[in-house]
């Protein structure tokens, strides 16, 4: 007895050791394809962008390899584990293991032992590494590749509290500045101030927003005073931030996730229309991760037993698997932002339904 928990013990590390190995080496294979087919589309870009080679390094890459690395890890996560699974069935390597008196689910320890590790990585990843990187990315994109992009944005009406209501001609992204600005507040029904300034622009530095040839009017009943600021700046603190009136669709991957809660609970009161994405951005962030435990349990259950083809049919069913996933995370997206599906079951659903599918394959898979 204790030789074979010492045997299992050796075969566990074999199994976690092989499942993350191959799961390391092939995203780093992956990566370096997709940054080699990124450079050359995108090597006018760079070079129109004045920027060094470090600039590009530390301003483009270190911020759209994470982006890539958590693009792909659902997708590299399944095929490692069909890949070297299949090879040891193929080696008939798994057979003794099970017939020397170990259970198939005792089999799986060292999978899911793995598939956590992986889970952990990711999920840290979602919460406090990837705000920061897309950042790079995004603001990188969005200034040298989405160059002729629209950047403003017309129109804006926004409820910034209970009483209080703002309106922005038009707003650009690029200054962080809106013209033709004015702001309504309200006692009830009735009117109480109101502010009126040819530009309005955010000051960085001071985290205020400066008015720009404004004028105030306050009113307490049949009494009104007027201020005129002409040709005058003032400094103003206004519960908004230029991110609110993005042009971009990607501005939302750039919150950290107490930005996001935050700019949740403002929406419910502002209702700009651009609840949805925030809700499936923050789900994405907590939900997307179980994707290592879904795909492990596919993966092992297609491929632990030996069949004619050896390897490559496995792993050519495992990648049809592995996109069909990736096809259905995207469409219920699609249907979150644009059809109305809530964003909890799009978030939901194909973890859900890969779940289930994983948990009928192992009841199936020979043991």
């Amino acid at each position: 007895m204790n030789l074979l928990k010492g045997r299992i013990k050796i075969i566990d590390q074999y199994i976690i050791g092989k499942y993350l190995g191959t799961f390391i080496y092939t995203l780093a294979i992956f990566v370096i394809i997709i940054v080699v087919f990124d450079l050359s589309e995108k090597m006018d870009d760079f070079m129109k962008s004045g920027l060094s080679f470090w600039g590009i390094l530390s301003k483009y890459y270190a911020g759209s390899i994470p982006f890539y690395v958590n693009m792909l890890s659902p997708l590299i996560n399944f095929i490692a584990v069909i890949f070297f699974t299949a090879k040891m069935a193929d080696q008939t390597e798994i057979v003794p293991i099970l017939s020397g008196g170990v259970s198939f689910n005792r089999f799986l320890f060292p999978y899911l032992v793995s598939a956590t590790i992986i889970f952990s990585a990711n999920l840290l990843s979602n919460l406090y590494i990837l705000p920061y990187t897309n950042t790079l990315k995004n603001r990188f994109e969005n200034t040298y590749v989405k160059r002729n992009d629209p950047s403003t944005k017309s129109n804006i009406h926004m409820k910034l509290d209970d009483k209080t209501y703002i309106y922005i001609d038009n707003f650009d992204n690029k200054t962080n500045s809106g013209y033709r600005f004015s702001l309504d507040n309200f006692s009830g029904d009735v009117l109480t101030k109101k502010i009126v300034a040819e530009n309005i622009k955010w000051d960085s530095l001071k985290r205020k927003w400066q008015l720009n040839n404004y004028s105030i009017r306050k009113i307490d009943g049949l009494k009104e005073t007027m201020i005129y600021g002409n040709g005058k700046q003032k400094d103003t603190i206004l519960d908004m931030r230029p991110d609110d009136f993005s042009a971009y669709d990607n501005v939302v991957q750039n919150l950290t996730t107490k930005e996001l809660s935050d700019k949740i609970r403002k929406e419910k009161i502002r209702g700009t229309g651009v609840m949805n994405d925030l809700q499936f951005e923050k789900y994405k962030r907590y939900l997307h991760p179980l994707s290592a435990f879904v795909l492990t349990l596919i993966g092992v259950a297609l491929s632990s037993r030996k069949v004619r083809g050896g390897v490559g049919v496995s792993l050519g069913i495992g990648i049809f698997i592995s996109f069909a996933y990736i096809v259905f995370n995207q469409f219920t997206q699609m249907f979150s932002t644009k059809g109305g599906l809530p964003p909890f079951a799009a978030v939901i659903m194909p973890t859900l339904f890969f779940g289930l599918l994983g948990f009928y394959l192992l009841r199936k898979a020979p043991k």
